[in-house]
């Protein structure tokens, strides 16, 4: 079924205003109402890369009048009264990012800015805030369909290991109540969503639609048949690690929308139902999404603020979706589907063409590419098989042989977009997978030649055969092999040029042993890593399956897990075993591991014998603030190395307080907040 526009096919050349904010806007429009009211924690931008802007645009397509709430304020239902009842639903959105992976680092720490929000300003929205806008969206009109979807929705649409809280919780239908949750890119179900809302239906009506999960009350039964799938019920994979282990298995081979089936998992008395994915776009529908009427800008209500996401992708062609790498710490193969989906050459060329008329265009493409730069039309050979395929990654533990990895589409699709008029570079700032890249010269000569600016991304991620594996990654070997062929792709162009090699730390699998090897490895060839992974278990993910259980799912054998902070720091440090300010944590690891020939002046030493100054400064830095913290706090003393009774007293007060206080995470509006987040 074709993507269900029902007006004519639009132009970036008739860009329009973005859709009202605000209830004047709506009014200067000369609407009296809305149709649907789209809910985001994200600023509103007018660009094909930020969900919410894509989303809009293509409701107000296909005939429907939309009005934004950006980041509103969750303390009360008042922001949601803005544009009064919406005729036909509220589409609830965390934002382009889980709010929890938005708010918060690898170690809980809240973070000191917010990409996605003007200037960077943390606290402009909730955690879990699809909980909270969809609480206020009841509460502002009862009886209007709350349509949930987004990344924090789709990957929590069952029962998922939640790192923040270090529990498993219920699918997002349950805590948020929402009628419908939109999981993966949701463009076809939202339309078929809003579509169905408008020709009379009701929201039950609208639950045999692809890529939908919804909530079945008590008194409902539950759908069964050969196309259903009984998942482990929430009690047995909260009670079960090996239920949740079955259920994370079965949920990851039922991702192909052309063999899917439903899945069923219940919640005590009710249940929660997921539908097999939407169908993947064809091209014709993905070049009709992308040359809807975007300003390409942030909504002008923000004036001279800086958005900080907005600023890396405003010169940025997305080329195509999705991902069959199938790594299992990754959420995009969950999230966007493994089946590529590519816009034809004509649709990028004629996008570029209207980026280089822009005034003020500098003449660079930041980046041509997706997911991965280098997946462009690339599927499989064979449609019959794809069809039954439930094979989780098309390129490991090798490389199918039915995937078709040609480069040829996308090599004439880069030429020709550096011959635009106006434009000077066309760069790939995308990552490129090196497995397949290295199939084909000709685009590694190009990509050396044209479209790298000194430093080409690429992420081997580890060295460990054991951790590569539950990666579903490559091996060592392949990055070696690829960064000697862009080399000396770049030295035959004239050009000095380097791989950035992206690791993880602290994923299931690796202990302080397997980064001690990945260290000597980056030893060995001279890498100096400048940025380094801490691994987050996200919602849905398998590796977050073997995080929580310490159990691969796939085969329920065990899997070594660093949970502890100081490990996860060691780890860290182990990856920067360079930096001197490293130096007394890799050296306690080295010792600690039995490895003492690694600490002096051999070719193979990661550490010297004798720490730097840099690394005695730093410890003498963190001995001050521990012993001025420890003097300003509870340790009220009588006399030389005896605490009085009074500080006794108070200090045991006070340790009750803190053991009794409740974590309450990130409320910046909460009595007692400091903004000071660097704490």
């Amino acid at each position: 079924m074709p993507l269900p526009l029902v007006t004519n096919r639009l132009s970036h050349r008739d860009a329009r205003p973005p859709l009202p904010m605000t209830r004047a806007e709506m009014l200067a429009r000369g609407w009296d109402a809305v149709d649907i009211v789209l809910v985001t924690g994200d600023a509103y931008v007018d660009h094909p890369s930020f969900a919410n802007g894509l989303i809009a645009r293509l409701l107000e397509a296909a005939g429907f009048r939309v009005g934004v709430l950006s980041q509103p304020d969750w303390n009360s239902c008042q922001p949601w009264l803005e544009f009064g009842r919406p005729r036909l639903f509220f589409g609830i959105s965390a934002g382009n990012m889980d709010s929890m992976i938005n708010h918060y680092t690898a170690n809980r720490k809240v973070r000191n800015d917010d990409a996605y929000s003007p200037d960077g300003q943390i606290g402009r929205r909730p955690d879990r805030a699809t909980l909270a806008y969809c609480q206020r969206s009841r509460e502002a009109f009862s009886g209007v369909p709350v349509v949930a979807g987004g990344v924090e929705a789709s990957l929590r649409r069952i029962a998922h290991y939640d790192y923040w809280s270090d529990t498993v919780r219920r699918s997002i239908l349950m805590d948020s109540k929402a009628d419908l949750v939109v999981f993966g890119m949701g463009e076809r179900t939202v339309l078929d969503v809003a579509i169905g809302l408008h020709q009379g239906k009701s929201v039950k009506e609208l639950r045999d639609l692809r890529g939908v999960a919804y909530r079945l009350g008590a008194s409902e039964p539950a759908p069964n048949g050969e196309n259903t799938l009984v998942l482990p019920d929430y009690d047995a994979v909260t009670a079960d690690k090996l239920a949740f282990c079955e259920m994370t298995r079965i949920s990851h081979l039922e991702t192909n929308p052309h063999n899917a089936r439903r899945l069923v998992q219940r919640y005590g008395r009710e249940t929660v139902v997921v539908n097999p994915p939407a169908l993947p776009l064809e091209q014709d529908e993905m070049d009709q999404v992308y040359a809807l009427p975007y300003t390409r800008r942030p909504h002008p209500s923000y004036g001279d603020a800086r958005i900080p996401a907005y600023e890396v992708v405003q010169n940025s062609v997305q080329i195509m979706r999705g991902c069959f790498g199938g790594c299992t710490f990754c959420s995009i193969t969950a999230h966007e589907g493994r089946i590529i989906q590519s816009r034809s050459q004509e649709s990028i060329i004629t996008e570029i063409k209207l980026m280089a008329a822009e005034p003020g265009f500098k003449g660079t493409v930041s980046d041509i590419g997706g997911p991965t730069a280098n997946m462009y039309q690339m599927r499989c050979s064979r449609p019959e098989v794809e069809a039954k395929c439930r094979r989780l990654s098309c390129v490991h533990p090798t490389v199918c042989k039915l995937l078709g990895t040609d480069h040829g589409p996308l090599r004439e699709v880069m030429k020709e977009a550096r011959s635009v008029a106006g434009i000077k570079r066309v760069l790939v700032a995308s990552g490129v997978r090196m497995d397949l890249a290295r199939r084909d010269p000709e685009y590694l000569r190009e990509l050396a030649e044209h479209h790298v600016g000194g430093y080409l991304k690429v992420a081997p991620e580890h060295t460990a055969p054991s951790v590569l594996a539950l990666m579903k990654k490559p091996s060592a070997d392949d990055y070696v092999e690829f960064d000697k062929a862009f080399k000396a792709a770049s030295q035959r162009v004239g050009k000095k040029q380097y791989t950035v090699p992206y690791f993880i730390a602290s994923h299931p699998g690796s202990g302080v042993e397997e980064m001690i090897d990945l260290a000597l490895f980056l030893k060995r060839n001279s890498y100096k890593p400048d940025q380094v992974q801490d691994f987050i278990p996200s919602p849905f993910d398998i590796a977050a399956c073997m995080y929580y259980t310490g159990i691969d799912p796939m085969t329920k054998k065990p899997v070594k897990i660093s949970k502890g902070l100081r490990d996860r720091r060691t780890q860290r440090a182990l990856l920067q075993f360079f930096k001197p300010e490293n130096y007394f944590e890799v050296r306690r690891a080295l010792e600690q591991s039995g490895r003492h020939d690694l600490i002096g002046s051999g070719c193979d030493c990661l550490i010297p014998q004798h720490p730097p100054k840099e690394a005695l400064d730093k410890k003498r830095s963190e001995a001050t603030r521990a012993f001025t913290e420890s003097s300003s706090g509870d340790h009220l003393r009588s006399g030389p190395g005896k605490a009085s009774g009074l500080g006794k007293s108070l200090g045991k007060a006070a340790g009750n307080k803190r053991r009794d206080r409740k974590t309450v995470g990130y409320r910046p509006k909460r009595a007692g907040h400091s903004d000071n987040t660097g704490r």
